[in-house]
């Protein structure tokens, strides 16, 4: 006589195997270990990630127009600590991490060479600093900060002199 499996009883079969099998193993790291798990703040990324950018030659200011006046207005209140994240949103999970920052460049840089220069100085300071792996870092320029000649509508030519001059 032959012996019959039926679909269910093969189903149950491999259900019964895999409660015996237990859970898998923990998927050890720098923020897992056998001992704990390290979890870090997401504002915790973000502070480092700014400040990381903010130390790159030819980034003049950090975020948009209005969230650089938001930002100084909240911190003329008494109390307050200067922002060092502000142009810096995240994503976060477990163990990686996908960073933006919006930037205002000096004008006259080369946009492209301080883009990567940031890239390069976020990563760095991030997985250093936390352990954790940057999977991105999406650079969003803003504007351009210009000379204060530029700002004011002056033009380059040198004004007329106010000294006494003698005329042939």
């Amino acid at each position: 006589m032959s012996t019959m499996t039926t679909p269910a009883a093969a189903e149950e079969s491999k259900a019964r195997e895999a409660a015996n099998a237990g859970p898998e193993p923990k998927q050890l790291d720098a923020l897992h270990t056998a001992y704990g798990d390290t979890t870090i703040a997401d504002q915790v990324v973000e502070k480092i990630a700014g400040i990381a950018a903010r130390e790159v030659p030819g980034v003049y200011a950090m975020g948009s127009a209005v969230g650089r006046a938001y930002t100084s207005m909240t911190q003329r209140m008494p109390g307050q600590q200067q922002s060092v994240s502000g142009g810096v949103s995240i994503e976060k999970g477990e163990r990686q991490t996908a960073i933006g920052v919006s930037i205002v460049v000096e004008y006259g840089v080369s946009i492209v060479e301080v883009a990567d220069n940031i890239r390069d100085a976020v990563i760095k300071s991030v997985e250093y600093g936390t352990g954790l792996d940057v999977v991105s870092v999406d650079v969003n320029v803003t504007d351009v900060h210009l000379p204060a000649e530029y700002e004011t509508g002056a033009d380059s030519t040198p004004a007329p002199s106010t000294g006494s001059a003698t005329l042939a």
